[in-house]
């Protein structure tokens, strides 16, 4: 049987946002101190202008990162293991944070080709 897609149970909110923080963390994440092995620190999020913003070479719709900034978010990924907080200076995405499969990456990481 094939392992179950989203076994934490993710609302769509928190599954975007961790989907965005992955992208976050291969862009620019920095290793985390040795309390975290294996946790990437992200120290920027990213601020839309108008209706999206860029990670990269994607475009992203402002409307898929609600949750970047939403305390409710934070609390349910950093209560699933999937982040820690470091306020005002970083968050952690953990190793699980990296490898949970929220199958949203081609949806909301929109590439344009020039």
């Amino acid at each position: 049987m094939p392992p179950k897609r989203n076994p934490l149970n993710l609302n769509p909110l928190q599954l975007k946002t961790l989907t965005l923080l992955q992208e976050l963390a291969r862009l620019a994440g920095t290793p985390a101190a040795e309390d975290e092995p294996g946790g990437l620190e992200i120290t920027q999020l990213p601020n839309p202008h108008g209706d999206h913003f860029h990670l990269g070479e994607a475009v992203v719709a402002a409307r898929d990162a609600t949750g970047l900034r939403n305390p409710a978010v934070w609390a349910a990924l950093e209560r699933k293991g999937l982040i820690r907080p470091k306020l005002p200076q970083a968050l952690v995405l953990t190793a699980l944070g990296q490898q949970y499969d929220t199958g949203l990456r081609e949806a909301i990481l929109h590439r344009a080709e020039h």
